[in-house]
């Protein structure tokens, strides 16, 4: 069971225990940003109800329409159905995979767009998800869907932005990054099982990885003692640049891997 990663968002940020000697730390009140999670649970509910569509697909037509529209088959890509690299975030192939993935974006979702924001979380996952599905496009060739592309980039995003933020964090930071670490382990060794795209984890975790740490938030304390208020310094230009060169990378790949094998 992971940690949940809102709780930096506390009004106190603890800090670990001053070496012995020197004057005990203290802790700061801490004004965090006041952003409603729209986009992590927009995402949420926009997945059930196409997971909903595919189960009626399955009764009405005998078929799930959603999935053979829209899931990863390599030799569709080649084609031309370019689609397939992004529609697979929203579909899943029973109850225990879409209720790990939605439990998963509604931990993790929340804590990462109160600091990145609407619109560099909603990023953030669509680049993750994309970079998922372009290195199993390159390495697995058998069909896949599920959300967990982006959401392991949520996870590497995760992870990076409390380890770029460990100052800010305090005591925190160490404790949320071993948990990550820790469950991205388990997850990868879990992934390599018949029947997991482990391939599309390993890409969603590297795709949202390089996204947070050349364009997460770079967080600083404004303020007089002991009240402060959480400033990002990163600039919007910056993280639409990385996102575009992030996106840019794993499209160059997928390009790459149609000229060399189709």
């Amino acid at each position: 069971m992971t940690q949940d990663p809102r709780r930096p968002a506390s009004s106190e940020i603890d800090r670990e225990p001053a070496p012995q000697g020197t004057a005990p730390r203290q802790q700061v009140a801490v004004q965090t940003p006041e952003v409603r999670p729209l986009v992590s649970y927009t995402l949420l509910a926009i997945t059930v109800l196409v997971y909903l569509a595919q189960l009626a697909s399955q009764q009405l037509l005998g078929a799930d329409i959603p999935a053979v529209m829209g899931m990863k088959v390599n030799d569709l890509i080649a084609e031309g159905q370019i689609w397939r690299l992004v529609t697979p975030v929203f579909l899943h192939g029973g109850i225990l995979h879409i209720g790990f993935n939605m439990y998963a974006l509604f931990i993790l979702g929340p804590g990462l767009e109160r600091y990145f924001g609407h619109g560099r979380f909603f990023v953030l996952y669509f680049v993750s998800g994309i970079a998922g599905n372009v290195l199993s496009f390159m390495f697995s060739p058998a069909p896949s869907l599920g959300s967990s592309t982006a959401i392991f980039g949520l996870l590497g995003a995760q992870g990076v932005f409390v380890y770029l933020n460990r100052e800010v964090f305090g005591g925190f930071a160490r404790r949320a990054l071993t948990n990550v670490i820790w469950i991205a382990a388990v997850n990868l060794i879990i992934g390599m099982t018949p029947g997991i795209d482990n391939w599309g984890h390993l890409g969603g975790l590297i795709g949202g990885t390089i996204f947070a740490w050349f364009g997460g938030p770079l967080l600083v304390l404004q303020g007089v003692f002991p009240k402060f208020t959480v400033v990002d310094k990163r600039e919007t230009r910056e993280w639409i640049l990385v996102a575009i060169i992030d996106g840019a990378i794993f499209i160059f790949l997928a390009a790459l891997t149609l000229y060399m094998r189709y």
